[in-house]
């Protein structure tokens, strides 16, 4: 992995559909730099290496100059660094943070407002768990038909085991970072929280100063 963190470096990335009017925004992220090449995430689509002078989805790399990625989006031009996207709509472009920033309550637990395939949910972030945990209301109000499509499994809690879905959650979002296709276990009863587990958290840079919990986007 040393030799491997030499070639190349990783940058984060954020991906997700935004709205802005009735125009459709595209978000454009540079997920990784690699010795000649970038790795381009348009839409939340697939990532694909592109090599200066060469474009994908009407978006070109002019340069490659170490940490970030040059590109021309819709005539402009645009330099990502390490945790921005640009959002193109239309014939304009803006950058947007991929860091969440919270802040302990008193017990020193860190929850906040978010929202899963559109539906608002309490978050609880749960490094214990490896998947996020919701229970059937929360899933039943985001529109997953964890019955139909969920594999039913069986998870060990506080209470004792519990019978769960595992499902995919189609977005996950939390302030400007939108996670798409993250892994989920609907639990048979309701949970006060939706807990924010592994499937998400291990997509992020987590860094906690004092009473503040700060994640950044890794992929």
């Amino acid at each position: 992995m040393a030799k491997m963190n030499l070639s190349w470096r990783i940058v984060s990335v954020c991906f997700g559909l935004l709205v802005c009017g009735a125009a459709h925004a595209v978000d454009v992220a540079v997920g990784g730099i690699f010795p000649g090449k970038a790795l381009l995430v348009i839409d939340g689509g697939p990532p694909k290496l592109v090599a200066p002078g060469n474009s994908v989805a009407g978006v070109r790399v002019v340069a490659i100059r170490g940490e970030t990625v040059e590109l021309e989006v819709d005539g402009k031009r645009q330099r990502l660094r390490l945790g921005d996207h640009v959002v193109r709509s239309g014939g304009g472009g803006a950058t947007a943070s991929s860091t969440i920033t919270l802040t302990a309550d008193p017990r020193g637990h860190f929850s906040t407002l978010g929202s899963v395939n559109s539906a608002t949910v309490r978050f609880l972030v749960d490094t214990g768990a490896s998947l996020i945990a919701m229970g059937q209301s929360d899933a039943q109000r985001a529109g997953i038909d964890f019955l139909k499509y969920g594999r039913p499994s069986l998870a060990q809690t506080a209470n004792g085991v519990v019978k769960t879905w595992i499902v995919k959650l189609n977005k996950v979002r939390i302030g400007d970072v939108t996670l798409h296709n993250v892994d989920a276990a609907v639990h048979e009863s309701d949970l006060p929280f939706v807990l924010l587990g592994m499937s998400f958290l291990n997509r992020m840079e987590m860094q906690r100063d004092g009473d503040t919990l700060t994640l950044r986007r890794r992929y």
